[in-house]
Formats: C-alpha cells, structure tokens, sequence
C-alpha cells in the first residue's frame, strides 16, 4: 500500500450522537453505561485499554492491558507485574492516562489521573481467581526484563509447575497485583459526519464533576 492510499482511508461516522443531555453526572458511572453497551454490542476485547505511562526522563510509552474492575465507582482496575517497565514507571511517576476506543460504536474514551497500588487483598483475590497457566505464568515471566530464548522461559514455566505441584490455587508472588487509576479528567468522544465529532469532558474540581463540550 503506498502513503497516498493510506492518507487516502477513512472512515464516515454517523451512527449516534451525544449530547450535555445525554451523560450522567458522574464520570465513572457514565463510562459504566458505555462499557455495558460495548460489552452488549459484543465487541471485541471491549475491556481492553491503551495505558500511557512516563519515566523519569519524561518519555511516553503505551500498552494495551485489560480493564478489571470499577471499584466503587471511583477508579479503573488493572493488574501486572510491579517490576515490569509499566511498574517501575508508575512507581516513579503515578500519574497516568488510560484510552479505550470501541470502533464498532464509533467511540472512545480517554481518562487521566493519579494511579496507586490497589489493596493486597484485592490483588491476592484476583489472581487467585485466575486460571491455573496464568498464576504459573506471573511467577514465571520476568517481565519486560531480557531473556535468552523463548526456551529459557518455557524452562521457567516448567520450574514453576513443578514447584507448586499439587497446589491450587498458587500464592501470589510479592512482584505482582494491582494498581486503580483515580481519574481527574474524563472525556467521551462520539465518531459524527464531516469529523466534527461529538467530545464532552469531565474535570474534577474539589470532588465535583465539571462537564463541557470540546470542539472536535
């Protein structure tokens, strides 16, 4: 494909709107109502999310992981290995963005704010509630540090099998569990004709939701 036939595709969206009057008044919960509709429109991966993180120099660097829980209403839930890049990143800087885009509705959500570990009762629950490969998995994977082969790391597996042997579920090792974005700014975006998109944004101001309407 060359660049003009790449500049060339895009995409019509017209299939809703959205509108001051149509949110709630309280971020969290109108993400609820998107994702339960995602999650009714049966797309694929409706819980996966880009999280943005920065290190110590100020350099960006995004993955997709999945969103896990809404814990109160008040922040989004993932789960990953503490000492991974994303880890060590938001242990130097906790703050952080998070993105889902739900093509198939022609939406998108952005949210930023501050991230902290979630409690070590919650991450033991979850992983202990995972399936058996993936807990062997976590206790395996050094992740994101280098390592010789992809055999070396099936050997790690294999140690690690044989170490629990017998046991269920699998403790959960110290360098793993949770973290909760708190956001403090929310924005829903509606795909409309001509790119003159739909985006309302919220704002945290003193524990109050501030809701306005960005230009495209």
């Amino acid at each position: 494909m060359t660049d003009q036939q790449l500049a060339d595709l895009r995409q019509t969206y017209s299939q809703r709107t959205l509108t001051e009057a149509d949110v709630q008044p309280d971020a969290v919960r109108q993400f609820r109502t998107w994702l339960d509709e995602a999650l009714a429109a049966q797309l694929d991966e409706p819980t996966a999310m880009t999280l943005s993180t920065v290190n110590e120099a100020g350099q960006p660097a995004a993955r997709i992981v999945l969103l896990k829980g809404l814990p109160e209403e008040e922040g989004f839930l993932f789960f990953t290995n503490y000492e991974s890049r994303k880890g060590q990143e938001l242990a130097t800087s906790p703050l952080a963005a998070i993105t889902f885009f739900w093509p198939g509705l022609e939406r998108q959500v952005r949210v930023e704010g501050r991230v902290e570990k979630a409690s070590e009762e919650v991450s033991t629950e979850y992983f202990q509630s995972r399936p058996r490969s993936s807990q062997i998995g976590a206790w395996a994977s050094p992740q994101s540090q280098p390592i010789r082969s992809r055999e070396e790391l099936e050997q790690r597996e294999q140690d690690v099998e044989a170490r629990f042997a017998g046991q269920q579920p699998l403790p959960r090792p110290a360098h793993w569990g949770g973290y909760v974005l708190r956001p403090q700014r929310v924005e829903f975006w509606q795909g409309r004709p001509s790119r003159l998109h739909d985006r309302i944004v919220y704002e945290l101001h003193g524990g109050s939701w501030r809701i306005s309407r960005l230009a495209p």
